[in-house]
């Protein structure tokens, strides 16, 4: 048996045996079975095994040729020992048969017959059959054959040595004789006194000896081959117990483990300890013995008999799957890992790594402050600035300094600041904007208070130069006991000692202060805490200094924003309005509504959103609501004033992106609706907008279908209406997008939340307002938020008188004659004069250019309104007549004494119109 480890019986360090070589051989195993992707078969290792590139491999193929040479040996020495036993034996034989027939009685006698051949050669043939030898040669003492095998060789000379035959003695030797190769013996044939007469000569040829070695080597090769195969399956054992140990390693690679397993155990600086399932340690590398400070013996013995601590002895009596376990083992702090061996089919116990950190704890220590440090930094870059409020802002940084950094923090900001302005001076007073910390009974300024900081104090210092003071003992530091000796004892009562006070700066500006105090930790503020504490300031002093800006930008969009807004609504009898606007937390929007009233008691509502926010978006409000006021003017029906509308905003869009080529469109919705209290229809219609709301007298609510038309800007496609007719009582409700859509649900979800509002809704629209913005408004809406509820209302019957004209200038006579009587009936004689003459003008004009049927109208509301119809679309003029003209002057009159007066286009002709004042009583 071959023995790998070079040395009988004993375990070594750098050699080691038994278990120690077998984790080795494992470990090493699974490093070549990862290094090549997969575990090797058994196949794939008795190939290894039989290419001898592994050690196994190598074993195998030297051991087959040992047996290999030592079996053709065998053979060889034995066929060599059959030829030199057959060799002795026919040399035996042919002595014996020689000497025998010699001795034969008669044989002396026939030497002297008159023919010896006669006598010898059948009795020479006879013997040589009898005695199975190849020759018997009796010849005379000069060698001349009496007898031979082969007859025509009698007489002939003996070939051989006959010299010490002839003295007596027997001749023994291999020639190359008549017949071949062969042995032959030489034998005296004495008379009786010793008279040498004649000589006998028997033998076997080399075929004869070798027949009889070669009879003899069949046996000795099915033994020999026996043997072959015995001594190969027995290598084959042991080279595959070998290949099993050693994981099909090669020599190379062997000798490459165990320098490996020596760095482990004498110049890795971890220790690694083997422990088997019994409890005892197989292996203790000398990192390991120094570190758990083991006995030279310590090999063999139990974990419990190293004299090692309890818990750490216990883990490694375990055998438990450790990770980073710390064990404190005399005055040092050890990492444990430990895993057991048996996972993959290994032996049974478990191996632990150990590893000084005693050093590493006070570097972690240090790296955790930093790593904190850092943390802190960076969520101050995400956390602070969430919001464009500079009073949340500077909460934000308090929130995020203490108690992590300090363990009170304070904002103090200048009173411009938090109203978006520049600070004047820094002598003025600041406000205590934020305040946080471990306790809230801190005697430290709450926050709204005001306050101007002394110059000594360490936030004046700040002030004035712009640079972070730092205190470490506030007890001895007069300059900040001067700004309120009562308050400052009470804080150094309370236990703050230590302060930071950085200036908040947002490039030459100083916005305000922040201080950070301690009390807690005993150490005062250092050098590396002041640079924190300066970063940690410096931006937040950036997202303050947006949040700033930003409240600069959005006071005056709001209030340009509510500059372009209607102040109060216009008086009017046909609708009772309600109404909220609740601009965006993020910005200001472009949302905007409006209450116009038109001819003949007729009210337009209109409710319009500008896509964007900012200025833009507002002053583009403006602007759109000031058109809306001009065309409504024109009395045009809502299609054609929505027309004009949309070709107004493709021209500022256009208009805006050829003079700065970066301008977005602007795009705009509206919804413009014209209720008529007479006829109490309404007629609809919309540019991208969200339907209108109805609730009836009943308290039903739906969305009447009114045709979508496309956004203002686009273009290109005509708008349609929808003409309603509202029941008295009924409520009419506009709304913008920012009520019922937000990036949590679709604009469908949010018609369905505001009609289940609309339901629960009273009946006033006050109470309508009310309760739809308490059911669907957020509480930080991210867009604008306009709400027009109108209830409608009719004009009564007995208000109205209507009447046919023929188309004869004979019949404005009685035309006057009827409205008289009507507004006597009304109590209304102080107009009669001047209705008439009014009355008298239109329906000459109507009759004199107009076509029929020309009808009358009188309309008793606030004012007193005169209408006249007719189908013609020719509108009349205002102008000054000559002195010459004989008319042209009816116009003139009319707008002398009407308060108003205009004209509106029917799809079937105009209507001239004209309204005189009530008075009022």
């Amino acid at each position: 048996m071959v023995r790998l480890s070079g040395r009988s019986g004993t375990r070594s360090h750098r050699r080691p045996g038994g278990p120690a070589q077998r984790a080795a051989d494992r470990a090493r195993a699974v490093r070549a079975g990862r290094g090549a992707g997969a575990a090797r078969t058994k196949g794939h290792r008795r190939h290894a095994a039989l290419s001898g590139r592994s050690v196994a491999g190598q074993v195998f193929v030297l051991q087959v040729v040992i047996v290999l040479l030592l079996v053709v040996a065998a053979v060889v020495a034995l066929v060599l020992q059959g030829r030199y036993d057959s060799t002795q034996e026919a040399r035996n034989r042919s002595v014996a048969v020689a000497e025998s027939f010699a001795n034969a009685p008669g044989t002396v006698a026939a030497f002297r017959a008159a023919d010896p051949s006669a006598v010898f050669q059948p009795r020479a043939e006879a013997a040589r059959e009898a005695t199975d030898v190849d020759f018997i040669v009796v010849m005379n003492t000069d060698g001349i054959r009496y007898s031979h095998p082969k007859p025509d060789r009698i007489g002939k000379k003996f070939v051989g040595t006959i010299e010490p035959a002839l003295r007596g003695e027997v001749v023994t030797e291999e020639i190359t004789g008549t017949i071949g190769p062969l042995v032959q013996a030489v034998v005296p044939v004495k008379d009786a006194d010793g008279t040498v007469v004649g000589l006998v000569s028997a033998g076997l040829t080399t075929a004869t000896v070798g027949g009889n070695a070669s009879r003899q080597l069949p046996l000795v090769l099915v033994a020999a081959a026996a043997a072959l195969a015995l001594a190969t399956a027995g290598t084959a054992l042991v080279s595959r117990r070998l290949l099993r140990q050693t994981h099909g390693l090669g020599p190379h690679e062997m000798t490459r483990m165990y320098e490996h397993h020596d760095a482990v155990l004498h110049a890795v600086r971890e220790g690694v300890i083997i422990v088997g399932d019994e409890g005892r340690l197989l292996l203790a590398n000398d990192e390991a013995h120094r570190l758990l400070d083991l006995p030279a013996d310590a090999e063999g013995l139990a974990v419990r008999e190293l004299g090692l601590a309890q818990d750490t002895a216990e883990l490694l009596e375990s055998g438990r799957v450790a990770t980073d376990e710390v064990h404190l083992v005399k005055d040092r702090l050890l990492a444990v890992n430990q895993r057991p061996t048996n996972l993959r089919g290994g032996p049974s116990g478990s191996v632990a790594t150990l590893r000084d950190s005693t050093e590493l704890r006070a570097l972690s220590g240090r790296a955790e402050a930093a790593r904190e440090r850092l943390n802190l930094l960076y969520e101050a870059g995400v956390g602070i600035g969430t919001s464009l409020d500079v009073t949340r802002t500077a909460e934000e940084l308090a929130e995020l300094a203490a108690p992590r950094f300090a363990d009170f923090v304070t904002v103090d900001l200048f009173e411009a600041v938090l109203r978006g302005g520049q600070p004047e001076q820094t002598v003025t007073p600041l406000r205590r904007t934020a305040f946080n910390g471990i306790r809230k009974d801190a005697p430290l300024y709450p926050p709204g208070e005001q306050i101007a900081f002394v110059a000594s104090s360490p936030q004046g210092r700040c002030l004035s130069s712009g640079q972070p003071v730092l205190e470490p003992r506030l007890a001895e530091a007069p300059g900040w006991q001067a700004q309120d000796l009562e308050r400052s004892a009470q804080v150094v009562e309370f236990g703050i000692h230590s302060l930071i006070a950085v200036p908040l700066r947002a490039g030459s500006l100083v916005l305000g202060v922040v201080s950070f105090w301690r009390s807690q930790k005993p150490e005062p503020f250092d050098a590396e805490e002041l640079e924190l504490a300066e970063e940690l300031v410096a931006r937040a002093a950036v997202s303050i200094d947006n949040a700033r800006r930003y409240t600069r930008e959005h006071s005056m969009a709001v209030t340009l924003q509510r500059s372009l807004l209607p102040r109060s609504l216009p008086e009017q009898n046909a609708l009772e309005i309600a109404y909220r606007y609740l601009p965006a937390q993020a910005g200001v929007g472009g949302d905007w509504f409006d209450v116009l009233p038109l001819s003949s008691t007729r009210v337009a509502l209109v409710v319009g959103d500008v896509v964007g926010h900012g200025l833009h978006a507002a002053a583009t409000m403006g602007r759109l609501r000031t058109a809306v006021h001009n065309f409504s003017a024109l009395d045009l029906p809502p299609e054609e004033l929505l027309a004009l509308l949309d070709e107004l905003v493709a021209r500022i869009d256009q208009d805006e992106t050829v003079e700065d080529g970066l301008a977005p469109v602007t795009g705009a919705t509206c919804l413009y609706a014209i209720y008529d209290p007479v006829s109490r229809r309404c007629t609809v219609a919309r540019a991208g907008h969200p339907p209108p709301a109805l609730i009836r007298p009943d308290g039903t609510v739906d969305f009447p279908d009114v045709p979508a038309g496309p956004p203002l800007g686009l273009g290109g496609l005509p708008f349609e209406t929808a003409e309603l007719e509202l029941a008295e009582g009924s409520r009419l409700v506009l709304y913008t997008d920012g009520l019922v859509e937000d990036r949590e649900r679709d604009i469908d979800e949010g018609l369905e939340l505001l009609r289940a509002a609309l339901a629960q809704a009273g009946p006033s629209p006050e109470e309508t307002c009310r309760t739809v913005l308490d059911a669907r408004l957020p509480d930080r809406p991210g867009d604008d938020v306009a709400l027009l509820v109108a209830r409608t209302r009719a004009l009564p019957v007995d208000d109205t008188a209507e009447w046919q004209v023929p188309s004869d200038p004979a019949a404005v006579a009685e035309a006057r004659a009827s409205v008289s009587r009507q507004l006597t009936e009304w109590g209304l004689d102080e107009l009669a004069f001047t209705t008439e003459l009014i009355l008298s003008e239109l329906v000459t004009n109507a009759i004199r250019y107009g076509g029929e049927p020309i009808r009358v109208r009188l309309l008793r509301d606030r004012a007193l309104i005169c209408e006249v119809y007719d189908s013609s679309s020719t509108s009349p003029h205002l102008r000054y007549a000559a002195m010459t003209d004989e008319g042209g002057r009816g116009l003139f009159l009319v707008a002398q004494l009407a308060e108003r007066w205009g004209t509106r286009y029917t799809p079937a002709g105009k209507v001239i119109w004209a309204e005189q004042a009530l008075s009022r009583e």
